[in-house]
């Protein structure tokens, strides 16, 4: 069962996560200014606003700070900067992909949408985006890009992106004399070193969706392990590694409930010693009382090893309408994807500008983002290289994060859990 939480921790949840779930009315903001008004269709049929500008429609999950206060003044910046009005449509994060699937459908796709990367090519496959042709693309990170291919053309493009680090607590550290772990036996030995009465050694996300199989990829990949071979030897060592850290008790059994504010709450309450978790939360870590955390890559198998983590983060996609929408719309992503903005965006959400150059000062000036930083060139697009899953990948992460559940619950062994996944991913 999933384990309750408290209204403002359901919000900052939303705001931070990067899974789906069910549909509800949408909300209808003008990016340009305060006002609302009612959705009267899937999206407004306007072609131009009063004053003669060309107005775009826009989608995308934002609603809680900092994010909710952050996009609407980049919107109208870049929009103003191109000659156009983007009338700005919210609908909440797990609402998204089925509204615009239905859009896809209806052919009423926005002019412009933000979504979470690994659906990027699923909307792609469906033929409802136009690709990014003429992008600039100079100086982003490679694994970026490849986030947003499909079939060789860029259809989406991330303003900044995030990947997943080990927090830990100085202050329990210190206590137990240990310093934060860098292979995987490190890891399990201190986090039952530091398994002390209510404060568990370890803690990470693995609900029954995405985000078990997104916080599991850190070991998965920097194994070995591939996504078109779940049952193979690198993946079973991972989740066989995984399961054990549950079963020596060093991360309470209810991880498999716990979304990733979940754990950060747990981390910040002191219950647990050391963490997976993403930049994002540092705007909230930060403001915790007492709380004195650092942040270093996620443990590599061995000493000599790399830590290689997931991408994450949204892609501006711009769907099929007119040529003249179709042309502004790209000058407004060309816009928001810039140095300039790209750094505003990352440094008020917690994110990492897809600028290499940009991403580099950052971790400059801010030391607790050096961690996420590092990871960025070797961290892997979840439908891109090396697998290039495409839309399949959201079939393949299922059989994965079931394969999780099974396991940590006790239901079936790493061998058998992931034998299953990958009959049911790619069987057919």
């Amino acid at each position: 069962m999933y384990r309750l939480t408290s209204l403002a921790s359901t919000a900052r949840d939303i705001a931070r996560r990067r899974t789906r779930a069910q549909l509800v009315v949408p909300i209808v903001l003008v990016a340009a200014g305060s006002s609302c008004m009612a959705a009267t269709g899937a999206f407004a049929a306007i072609a131009h606003s009063s004053s003669g500008n060309i107005v775009l429609t826009e989608a995308d999950y934002y609603n809680a700070p900092p994010a909710v206060t952050a996009l609407p003044p980049l919107l109208k910046k870049c929009g103003a900067a191109n000659g156009v009005t983007i009338n700005r449509q919210l609908i909440p994060q797990a609402n998204l992909v089925p509204k615009l699937l239905q859009d896809v459908s209806t052919h009423s796709f926005p002019n412009l949408a933000l979504i979470d990367n690994p659906n990027v090519q699923q909307f792609a496959a469906t033929g409802a985006l136009q690709p990014l042709t003429g992008i600039d693309t100079t100086g982003i990170f490679p694994s970026i890009a490849s986030a947003g291919t499909y079939k060789g053309k860029i259809y989406g493009i991330a303003p900044g992106v995030n990947d997943l680090a080990l927090y830990y607590n100085k202050s329990l550290l210190a206590a137990a004399h240990l310093a934060p772990p860098t292979t995987w036996a490190q890891l399990k030995s201190d986090a039952s070193a530091l398994t002390q009465g209510t404060t568990y050694g370890f803690g990470f996300s693995a609900p029954n969706e995405e985000e078990a199989t997104w916080n599991f990829e850190p070991l998965f990949w920097s194994n070995g392990a591939s996504l078109l071979h779940l049952n193979g030897a690198p993946a079973v060592q991972a989740l066989t590694f995984y399961q054990s850290l549950v079963t020596d008790g060093s991360v309470p059994k209810d991880v498999v409930s716990w979304t990733q504010a979940d754990v950060e709450e747990q981390f910040a309450a002191g219950h647990l010693a050391m963490m997976t978790n993403g930049p994002w939360q540092l705007p909230v870590l930060d403001k915790v009382s007492g709380l004195e955390f650092g942040i270093v890559p996620f443990p590599t198998p061995t000493s000599a090893g790399k830590p290689i983590s997931p991408l994450g983060g949204e892609m501006w996609t711009i769907g099929r309408s007119t040529s003249t929408k179709e042309e502004k719309a790209l000058a407004v992503v060309q816009c928001m994807v810039a140095a300039k903005q790209s750094l505003v965006w990352s440094k008020t959400v917690g994110y990492i500008s897809t600028t290499e150059s940009v991403a580099k000062q950052m971790a400059k000036s801010n030391p607790q983002l050096a961690a996420f930083a590092a990871e960025i060139p070797t961290a892997q697009a979840r439908t891109g290289a090396p697998a290039m899953l495409g839309p399949k990948y959201n079939t393949v992460s299922q059989a994965v994060w079931t394969a999780i559940q099974a396991v940590l619950t006790g239901q079936a062994t790493p061998q058998a859990a992931l034998n299953t996944a990958q009959q049911q991913a790619f069987s057919g």
